[in-house]
């Protein structure tokens, strides 16, 4: 089920079904542990915070993409390459908001939510929050607040998955007293 890319230094590719069924599982085992949807999702915008922080070193390093000059370029190299790298899907960025800081990622499948159904009683959970977690750190990270939450979800009947993305500001390097 693991293959190695060819390339310096080695990368694990691991194989898209064994990846939904184990985030499957962890949600599962998550609305076992806490007792409503709700903090089930906010559980799964923390762990996913905690992996974009992480996961934008890799990126950056994988990628080779500079500084991006604004907003709108931001979301290209998001869809085009880093949802591409990642989660092997290009979401189409649309919904542009007149000041140009407001836009959707619509996903026309999902790979979170193969073979998922959710069960009557989980009704309020936003099963792929992790995603909203991953962007909201990455981008804080490259000193980018912005606001992340999805609007629709095939798991809820809708025909595409749209996660809305606001940026909210630029974030200022503060350096220690003396590192000036």
């Amino acid at each position: 089920l693991i293959t190695v890319k060819h390339k310096s230094p080695l990368y694990f590719k691991i194989n898209s079904e064994l990846f939904t069924l184990t985030y499957g599982a962890l949600v599962t085992q998550l609305c076992k542990d806490y007792e409503n949807d709700e903090e089930v999702n906010k559980q799964l915008d923390k762990m996913g915070y905690n992996i974009g922080v992480r996961l934008i070193e890799d990126f950056l390093a994988r990628s080779s993409v500079g500084r991006c000059q604004d907003f709108r370029e931001t979301a290209d190299v998001i869809a085009k390459v880093a949802f591409k790298t990642y989660l092997g899907v290009t979401p189409s960025v649309t919904n542009w908001s007149p000041a140009g800081d407001e836009f959707s990622l619509i996903l026309e499948s999902n790979p979170l939510v193969d073979f998922v159904e959710l069960p009557d009683n989980h009704n309020a959970l936003i099963y792929s929050n992790l995603l909203c977690g991953v962007l909201r750190g990455a981008l804080e990270m490259v000193q980018m607040a912005v606001d992340v939450k999805f609007v629709q979800d095939t798991l809820r009947g809708d025909n595409v998955t749209e996660i809305r993305m606001k940026f909210i500001k630029r974030i200022e390097e503060n350096l220690p007293a003396g590192d000036e």
